[in-house]
């Protein structure tokens, strides 16, 4: 969703703050990252954007807390009605942005709305506003085409955007009709599913994606629910963590007794994945994932498929 709040144009766009990661991630891949003046906390692709100045940071520390006290905390800032992420003014007013990039997609995930406000209200020279909300696949490529639309970089979002649909149509072509149940879960304590874009890239990798449907929101669920399904492997990426986080976490559970009668689990069909790099976000590196599912339910049909070292381990 675009919001012109001056006669700025996209001729006269020369700095750029982005207050979403998968934002920043396709700045760079459309090479503009030297207008790019501004990235949140979150923001750690590629590794130049390490250089940048921060805007956003999370008041909460998560890389201290496990699932149950991260998720504790959240609940009761958004209780209280206070920000989850705050806004570094200085350094805003300091990058001069003509253009923000932002997301209504979640409010726990990413700045939002709220942010873009304070941004507008302290900025003597109002920007351009752009939101990102994809939802699925579709969507994900929309917003790239749209970015480069604004940033007049249409022949590179092209290009980008061919090349994503290519690689999802040779997962697609190599899939075969299976009847493994697959279930993505996106948090541990307590557990949620994975929504939005996650059950269709199930899909198209070959699985039946279980309990969660496309293009919905991630919603909290019970073991009873898991049980019930009786899945055949479960994917476990909880929202920005990588794999060696995920089997930290992944303590609570090996001593569970309800989650060890699961089949999945007595099969050893539990696998972890580098959700931040590839799955938390509405990135084009979705696509990756999708990739990395593929390879990972289905290993002998995509064993010439290459993914990134370190994407996905299946826990033993």
């Amino acid at each position: 969703m675009f919001k012109e709040q001056n006669q700025t144009s996209p001729m006269s766009i020369k700095r750029i703050v982005s207050f979403l990661p998968s934002a920043t991630e396709l700045l760079y891949e459309l090479g503009v990252q030297d207008m790019l003046y501004g990235v949140t906390h979150e923001c750690k692709y590629p590794e130049d954007v390490k250089t940048k100045s921060c805007m956003i940071n999370s008041v909460i520390n998560s890389e201290e807390l496990s699932c149950k006290e991260i998720d504790f905390k959240t609940c009761q800032l958004i209780k209280e009605g206070m920000d989850v992420f705050v806004l570094n003014t200085q350094n805003l007013l300091k990058a001069d942005p003509d253009l923000i990039i932002s997301q209504e997609t979640c409010d726990v995930c990413a700045a939002n709305t709220n942010h873009v406000n304070k941004a507008i209200q302290i900025l003597q020279k109002k920007p351009m506003i752009y939101s990102m909300n994809p939802h699925n696949l579709q969507e994900i490529l929309e917003s790239v085409s749209e970015v480069g639309k604004i940033l007049e970089k249409e022949n590179e979002a092209s290009i980008i955007i061919e090349t994503l649909k290519n690689r999802i149509k040779n997962v697609k072509k190599q899939v075969t009709v299976t009847n493994l149940k697959v279930l993505a879960i996106e948090w541990i304590e307590p557990f949620f599913t994975a929504g939005h874009w996650i059950p269709e890239i199930i899909e198209n990798a070959g699985g039946k994606n279980l309990i969660s449907s496309p293009g919905e929101y991630s919603r909290q669920l019970n073991i009873q629910e898991i049980i019930s399904s009786d899945p055949d492997i479960i994917i476990l990426m909880p929202c920005g963590f990588d794999i060696e986080r995920i089997l930290l976490e992944y303590k609570i559970l090996r001593d569970d007794k309800a989650w060890c009668t699961l089949r999945a689990v007595r099969d050893k069909n539990i696998f972890a994945v580098d959700a931040n790099s590839y799955f938390s976000k509405p990135s084009i590196r979705t696509i990756t994932g999708l990739e990395i599912i593929a390879k990972m339910i289905n290993p002998e049909q995509f064993l010439s498929l290459n993914v990134p070292e370190n994407s996905f381990l299946q826990i033993k």
